[in-house]
């Protein structure tokens, strides 16, 4: 897997307490790294680092050359007053064509969304139009601040399957923040746990025997952990989640407690 952004040795101070200590870490093509720990932690201000918002007190970001980086923020802050069509907000993010803009918007099972207004969607319908947004520039990078807040179960186990459908579809890498692990870990290649430095990292099933891991989330996570699995051995599905029409396999989605696999 190429690098596509490498952090080495990130020092973050703010009013002389640090923030972030010596963290490190490889975001690479291909791949989702998922970013977890407790509030405060300093995974918004990893975020900052990353999009080159914030220069680090020490330590070196080394991006490849020309890379694109979409960036799907946690909420965004709209005008209440002024009237926002969501063809008219992906207008807004430069000059595409219109053909552009609705393949964008079919990209993430949004087509249907184009004529309605920015403030009536629902948590999950802002996240596909804000997707949509950030993969106008074919980017080699989504970088996706708590995709799911404010999405409900169902609406999580869709998203992140339309995240790891994008990821196959372009080759993009993506870096997640969460701060708890819940649906997010069947779809993450790897998982850093911050608290200011990198308390552990690797698969989701290690992560979670972890110490570090035990002591900053606890047990009981472990056990509500959602490892959500999906069968894909008869059918297939299409950008938006929908299965393949003619396609009679069945598609089943399981969300259920701590389950290992050997």
């Amino acid at each position: 897997m190429s690098a596509l952004i490498e952090l080495q040795d990130i020092c973050v101070d703010f009013n002389q307490l640090r923030v972030l200590d010596r963290v490190n870490l490889i975001l690479s093509k291909g791949k989702i790294t998922t970013l977890i720990g407790p509030n405060g932690a300093g995974k918004s201000t990893l975020v900052k680092v990353l999009l080159g918002l914030h220069t680090p007190v020490s330590g070196k970001v080394l991006k490849s050359k020309n890379i694109k980086i979409g960036y799907v923020p946690q909420k965004l802050k709209l005008n209440d007053t002024l009237p926002l069509t969501v063809e008219r907000f992906l207008k807004l993010a430069g000059k595409y064509s219109r053909q552009e803009l609705t393949e964008a918007l079919r990209l993430v099972g949004a087509e249907h969304l184009a004529k309605n207004d920015m403030h009536n969607l629902s948590g999950g319908e802002n996240q596909r139009v804000l997707l949509a947004r950030s993969l106008l520039q074919r980017p080699d990078i989504l970088v996706l601040d708590e995709p799911a807040q404010g999405v409900d179960v169902q609406g999580q186990i869709d998203l992140y399957d339309l995240i790891n459908t994008i990821r196959l579809r372009f080759g993009c890498g993506v870096f997640m923040v969460s701060h708890d692990l819940h649906l997010v870990m069947a779809k993450t290649d790897e998982v850093i746990c911050l608290h200011h430095h990198v308390c552990c990292s690797g698969t989701p099933e290690t992560i979670t025997k972890h110490p570090s891991y035990i002591e900053l989330f606890g047990n009981r996570s472990r056990d509500t952990l959602a490892f959500y699995h999906h069968n894909h051995e008869h059918h297939h599905h299409d950008l938006s989640g929908q299965p393949v029409k003619g396609d009679a396999g069945t598609c089943s989605h399981h969300s259920h407690g701590h389950h290992q696999h050997d």
